[in-house]
């Protein structure tokens, strides 16, 4: 029975809602990005999963910790690889503030907002 309690709650712990555009996936992340949650980023961001591009619209999430970021910078090379690329944008303060710190956004560039990030 924990098992269920688990998975239910990882799953109310990070939404992802994903639309594509003719070459870009857009994925709407939704509460924390952490070790239990960690894969299903991972999954969504797969490049055989989709289009090679992604960015990604950080405005609802509350947490991200280590395990986030090294799951945007395998996907970055894996993006990279195919020919695509990984942006992300609105990141709040809190997260912006560790993109900065561990220095991913010197890897994958961040934009203010979602539509700065579809246009550049």
């Amino acid at each position: 029975m924990a098992d269920k309690n688990s998975a239910t709650e990882q799953s109310t712990r990070l939404s992802i809602t994903q639309t594509t555009t003719a070459d870009t996936r857009i994925l709407l992340l939704r509460g924390e990005i952490d070790t239990d949650t960690a894969d299903l980023l991972r999954q969504a961001l797969r490049t055989d999963e989709g289009p090679a591009r992604s960015v990604l619209d950080f405005s609802a999430v509350t947490f991200m910790d280590s395990t986030g970021i090294n799951v945007l910078v395998a996907a970055h090379h894996e993006a990279h690889a195919a020919g695509g690329w990984i942006r992300m944008a609105a990141l709040p303060t809190s997260v912006q503030r560790v993109v900065e710190i561990i220095g991913l956004d010197t890897i994958v560039p961040c934009y203010p907002t979602l539509p700065e990030a579809l246009t550049v």
